[in-house]
């Protein structure tokens, strides 16, 4: 169940940063008729950041070194970024609109990069951060069901 979770989590945090993708990258694109690259790559990393952040907190709740977690992240993009530009580029060369590339490329970006945060990202360090720890806090709390009176000792 607590995966189900995370995946809804990482489900909704990947759609806001979605949508922080196709608006800015559409900005981009039409507003300042920008090459594809260009806005695709700018609005790529607007979206990473997001995401990033709050998947960390919130979806896997890691304590996870930032500029560690982060410089993974980089390294996925370091792959994954030049692919997209690529075929971004051929299928726009072939009449594909924008849009329909970019969101071709989130796709396959959600579903790799929910494996690379989950197994190699935060592998060792889910549910680490306050957030957890006050998570698993209170489900004992929930276990432990006594009058106030009583002293209970949980050691």
């Amino acid at each position: 169940m607590k995966n189900f979770w995370q995946v809804i989590k990482f489900t909704l945090f990947s759609i806001s940063a979605g949508i922080i993708q196709l608006a800015s990258n559409a900005l981009f694109s039409y507003v300042f008729r920008w090459d594809y690259w260009v806005s695709y790559f700018i609005s790529l990393v607007l979206s990473v950041i997001w995401n990033f952040t709050f998947n960390r907190r919130y979806t896997f709740k890691s304590a996870e070194n930032v500029p560690k977690a982060m410089s993974l992240v980089f390294c996925y993009y370091l792959v994954f970024t030049p692919l997209s530009i690529w075929w971004g580029a051929r299928l726009e060369a072939l009449g594909v609109e924008d849009i329909l590339v970019t969101a071709f490329s989130m796709v396959i970006n959600f579903v790799t990069e929910f494996a690379f945060q989950k197994f190699v990202i935060y592998r060792k360090s889910e549910n680490t951060n306050a957030l957890a720890v006050t998570d698993s806090f209170k489900i004992i709390m929930k276990v432990v069901k006594t009058p106030l009176d009583k002293k209970v000792c949980l050691a």
